[in-house]
């Protein structure tokens, strides 16, 4: 099977590994980090109604609506499941689509689900390393977002 290669295999844990990375820096509250990652990206709502683009007009989205606890983190999970994966090996361009579900326990605010929705994303191979191309998303359902949201999303 041609999608079974080594090279496949590679692509499908850097892409994942990638993905992962993501959410790993929102929970942190490394809005730079998740800033970076983006940074030769668009980010845009499934209806493309809201595009952003640039390192710096990402990181203003996180650092503007997420709000930060004492420990330096927004007390969130994001946790990120039914990844498909379609790799064009060739052509060093990948797409993704996945779910997501934002978790968030703080005080006066048990752990509970407060977002979920979906991920569309876009990938791009340049010098030997998988990038974001474009990530799309859209926000399905939405719990007590009080704790979690500092402003209106622009």
């Amino acid at each position: 099977m041609p999608w079974a290669s080594d090279a496949v295999t590679e692509s499908s844990l850097a892409l994942s590994n990638l993905i992962g990375r993501y959410a790993e820096c929102i929970d942190q509250g490394d809005f730079d980090g998740a800033a970076d990652l983006l940074q030769e990206a668009v980010v845009a709502d499934v209806d493309g109604g809201r595009r952003l683009a640039g390192r710096d007009a990402i990181r203003e989205l996180f650092a503007s609506t997420a709000r930060l606890y004492e420990d330096g983190t927004p007390r969130t999970k994001h946790v990120t499941t039914n990844l498909v994966l379609d790799i064009d090996e060739p052509s060093g361009r990948a797409t993704a689509r996945s779910y997501f579900t934002v978790l968030q326990a703080v005080e006066g605010l048990p752990l509970q689900p407060i977002l979920a929705g979906r991920y569309l994303d876009a990938f791009e191979r340049r010098d030997g390393t998988w990038r974001f191309a474009e990530r799309r998303f859209a926000v399905d359902l939405v719990g007590d977002v009080s704790h979690h949201v500092r402003t209106a999303l622009p």
